[in-house]
Order: C-alpha cells, then sequence, then structure tokens
C-alpha cells in the first residue's frame, strides 16, 4: 500500500494511514532502507507547480503522506477507502511511542532557538523510553561548509534512526533531499509545525477542525500575518486545479 501513490496535479501522495504510514517506517528503520519523508498537503502541491525540481523532490521521497485532508478526499475519490490523513504532529508522536519499544534514535533539527531542545524534552518526558541522541538549531539560512561538517560529525557520532526536520515547506523537502546521502542516518522526516506544536509554543486547531479539512482556517486566524498569503492564494487556486484535473480539462504528468 506504501508504494501506491495517488497522482494530485502531478505530485504522487502515498496511499496511506497513520498504521501503513508507521509499518513502512518501522520496516525502512530494521531493515536501514535510507530515504526521505515528506508530509504534504495543499501547500506543499501548490509550491511544486511553479517549481519542477521541488516536485521532483516530493516524487522521489521514500513516501510523500497525505497531511492534508484534500490529499485524502483526493485518494478516496479514486477509491482508496483506507487512506486517511497522516498529519505530520500525529505521525510523530505515534513513531515515538514505537521507538520506546524497538530502541529507534532520534535526532530533531530545526525550529527557532531553542525549541528542537524543548521539543526533545516534552517528548522525553511524554515517552520516557524515547532515546534522543542530539538536537541542533541551523541558522535561517543554508548551512557554510564548516556548520555542515559539524553537524556531519555530531550525527556521525549520534547515529540516530530517525532525522526529524521542522524547517518550512519546500525548505525542509530540499534540505533532506540534499542532506540524506551526507548524513549517517536512515530516515528523515519533515514534519514543519510539529516542532512547534510539541514543544508547546504553538496551540495546535481542535480535533474536529482538523479532521473536517479546517485546520487552515485555525491557523489562518491564529497567525494572519505569516500564512493570509498562502492559505488565500493557495487553497482557491487548488480547488480550481483539482478540478480541472478531475473534470480532464488538464492533464497531469503521472509521477
Amino acid at each position: 500500500m506504501a508504494d501506491e501513490r495517488v497522482n494530485v496535479l502531478g505530485v504522487g501522495i502515498s496511499v496511506l494511514n497513520l498504521q501503513t504510514a508507521l509499518a513502512a517506517i518501522s520496516d525502512a528503520v530494521r531493515t536501514r532502507r535510507k530515504g526521505y519523508i515528506c508530509v504534504t498537503g495543499v501547500h506543499g502541491v501548490m509550491e511544486a507547480q511553479d517549481d519542477p525540481a521541488f516536485k521532483s523532490i516530493l516524487n522521489k521521497a521514500f513516501l510523500c503522506t497525505p497531511d492534508g485532508m484534500p490529499m485524502v478526499w483526493a485518494g478516496k475519490l479514486k477509491g482508496h477507502r483506507e487512506m486517511s490523513r497522516v498529519y505530520g504532529p500525529d505521525l510523530m508522536l505515534d513513531v515515538c511511542a514505537w521507538s520506546e519499544t524497538s530502541g529507534c534514535r532520534h535526532f530533531f533539527y530545526g525550529g527557532s532557538e531553542g525549541v528542537a531542545e524543548l521539543l526533545a524534552n516534552k517528548l522525553r518526558t511524554r515517552f520516557p523510553k524515547l532515546q534522543v541522541v542530539g538536537t541542533y538549531t541551523p541558522p535561517f539560512r543554508q548551512l557554510n561548509a564548516d556548520e555542515e561538517k559539524s553537524l556531519q560529525a555530531q550525527i556521525t557520532a549520534a547515529k540516530p534512526d530517525i532525522f526529524w526536520v521542522g524547517l518550512s515547506t519546500p525548505k525542509q523537502e530540499k534540505f533532506m533531499s540534499e542532506y540524506l546521502s551526507k548524513l549517517d542516518t536512515t530516515l528523515m522526516v519533515g514534519v514543519g509545525a510539529a516542532f512547534d506544536f510539541h514543544s508547546g509554543r504553538v496551540r495546535q486547531a481542535p480535533i474536529w477542525m482538523q479532521r473536517s479539512g479546517l485546520e487552515w482556517f485555525y491557523r489562518l486566524c491564529s497567525e494572519p500575518g505569516r500564512l493570509a498569503g498562502r492559505y488565500l492564494r493557495n487553497n482557491p487556486l487548488f480547488m480550481l486545479k483539482f478540478l480541472g484535473q478531475k473534470t480532464g480539462l488538464k492533464r497531469y504528468p503521472t509521477p
């Protein structure tokens, strides 16, 4: 099931639910199958429309999970009834819970100053047997040569199984694509706002809003200055483009 994809405007969204995503992750860790995981919703799909290189990054991911409800609805329209939302913050918690008995080792990269360490402490409290082997707060720019070497040395010493990346889309996906081969880790998972949610810095939308596809509205109201441009531009345009794809007026190459 994890190998199946639904074409959403040329982006292959993995046919998954939380249970099958966790099974794929645990198998990859066990067999040391290197790869990166993109947690993808409307924002990621729309970013890919004007950036072929970014679209390729999404389509080359080990998993490209249906982070937003529109991705799930697209899958169900294709007959994938078992498909459900694989939301980054939920996936992180499920993987951490599994890790208490599997011995999986974790590293947290991203967020503003102190967020990664705060996240690690919060998760250790929630999952006492969780093995966190390091954190790193990157600058708000690309790493320079010295910083890259320092990060590589830290990861080589720590040997995490999963390297969590908490940057914004498309920055985190581009980082994972570039650094997967450079770092001694098995999986890289880009989960964006999960760092802020689980560290307690930002409140999550109520469950009913998450499940009804209205989380974007909650976040827009919470951070209008940062998110208004993204949501008010991307959401209507996505709906128009997806309608065009569904009716056959516009064709998108199969990923």
